[in-house]
């Protein structure tokens, strides 16, 4: 060895190179990771917000382990892990936003691997690619000084009272003169000319040398103000300014609400219907309940009567798929529930098979996980129907907006009181006058699925039921 050294000095420097070489690539080659990409945790999720990270980087992670909560355009969401193993690297922090789907979140290794030798791939695979720098300017163009304005005295005069901008006036006088008649032309046309700010007059075109100077302590010769009538308009952005805002960033939920809402009303043919309704069984029997401690409200009375008149009316409980109707199998009632992040719609499942003390308890709960953005995927998507009740607000009558692909929606008043003729009696006292508790309810139906006749229909069926609840006992 030592002699090949001495003969072929340069052969044996390469093979120690080559040698060094490859030891350095077998010590810096690191673990194979198990990729977490941002997962579809809704059918309509496009991108999530990372709210919080429930395992910390070098913990053991079980297949069903929490690994962290997301943000869908639905609610909060805990997403678990697929894979045993152990969490290497978080490659997107807490309160990461606008994540699309399938981009890559954070690594794991495999039981046994060394998780700090994860093999981390380039950032160009979970984070957005770097935006294109613009391009160099080019050297600026010095453009020829414009030419002055021409304007007679009276069209000087109308501009610089109404604040209008003499460039934008057509010139209809020799040499470019704009006239009286000029400018009352761009009078006519409103704020179209109006000036953005105040703009500095040039100064008088000084006297030829042949005309007298004016005597000393004379005013100079009256020029316009250029001041406008009209207060120059702020530009948005300059703080306290008058016409500025704060752009206020939108959550997940609220886009896919704006989106599922122009959808709506932009695809659905919206059609309308209305119908009182007493209430004085239902409150008469609230009372009884309460009674006996049975706490129930007048809205889950609403959700039961819907769902019964929907199995007896079942061609209302369907949808649209693009390619025509789809009569559903089950009833299950879609409740609006407002929340700090938005309207959502929890659904309370096989509701015509429960009893109204059940829909209660589960109206509550899904109504507080709603609140809490705590929400199952299986908990909000679906439904066959829609109920919004705005009463507890004193809303007495609104038009709801149908949610897609369902076909109906009703939007529930708040209740109020009537006096009518009470009934006449042959024998009795001459009639009097007698209280009604009535709620107006407006039903929101796709005219593609439900016409005219059909919402009447269901309408006259849901008053009956809900006027006299031993019926939906009944059903």
């Amino acid at each position: 060895m030592i002699s090949f050294w001495l003969h072929t000095n340069g052969c044996m420097l390469l093979y120690l190179t080559v040698g060094i070489s490859c030891m350095q690539t077998r010590l810096c080659t690191g673990v194979a990771p198990l990729k977490v990409q941002m997962p579809a945790l809704s059918p309509t999720m496009e991108e999530g917000n990372i709210v919080k990270w429930l395992k910390k980087e070098g913990e053991a992670v079980a297949a069903g382990d929490a690994l962290c909560e997301i943000e869908t355009d639905k609610a909060v969401v805990t997403m678990e892990s697929s894979d045993d193993g152990i969490l290497a690297k978080i490659l997107l922090e807490e309160g990461s936003k606008n994540v699309r789907l399938g981009v890559l979140i954070a690594l794991m290794v495999e039981e046994g691997q060394d998780w700090k030798q994860v093999d981390i791939p380039p950032l160009a695979s979970s984070r957005p690619a770097p935006t294109t720098p613009p391009p160099t300017a080019a050297p600026p163009f010095r453009a020829a000084p414009p030419a002055p304005l021409r304007l007679s005295p009276a069209a000087r005069h109308i501009l610089d009272t109404h604040g209008l901008e003499p460039h934008l006036a057509m010139s209809t006088g020799p040499r470019g003169l704009i006239t009286k008649e000029d400018a009352l032309n761009l009078l006519k046309k409103g704020g179209a000319g109006l000036k953005a700010a105040p703009l500095s007059v040039p100064p008088p075109t000084p006297p030829p040398p042949a005309a007298p100077a004016p005597p000393a302590g004379a005013p100079p010769p009256a020029v316009g103000s250029g001041q406008p009538l009209h207060p120059p308009v702020a530009s948005p952005g300059k703080p306290g300014a008058p016409g500025t805002f704060t752009e206020v960033p939108a959550s997940n939920v609220r886009r896919v609400i704006a989106q599922r809402l122009t959808q709506s009303k932009s695809t659905i043919p919206h059609a309308y219907a209305s119908v009182d309704c007493d209430l004085g069984a239902i409150l008469e029997l609230r009372k009884e309940l309460a009674q006996e401690e049975i706490k129930v409200s007048v809205n889950d009375f609403i959700i039961k009567a819907v769902a019964v008149t929907l199995r007896e009316i079942p061609e209302v409980n369907v949808t649209w798929s693009g390619e025509g109707p789809q009569v559903l199998d089950t009833i299950d009632i879609s409740v609006a529930v407002a929340t700090d992040r938005g309207l959502i719609t929890p659904i309370i499942k096989g509701a015509a098979d429960k009893g109204v003390r059940q829909i209660a308890a589960d109206a509550k709960a899904l109504a507080g996980k709603a609140r809490a953005g705590k929400l199952l995927p299986e908990e909000y998507q679906g439904g066959s129907f829609s109920v919004s009740n705005l009463g507890m607000f004193g809303i007495s009558s609104f038009s709801a907006v149908i949610n897609p692909p369902q076909a109906c929606i009703l939007a529930v008043g708040c209740t109020r009181e009537e006096l009518e003729p009470a009934a006449d009696t042959q024998d009795g006292p001459p009639p009097g006058l007698r209280t009604r508790q009535l709620m107006t309810v407006t039903l929101s139906s796709d005219g593609r699925l439900v016409d005219d006749e059909l919402a009447s229909r269901f309408l006259d069926k849901f008053r009956a039921n809900l006027e006299k609840p031993e019926r939906m006992a009944l059903a």
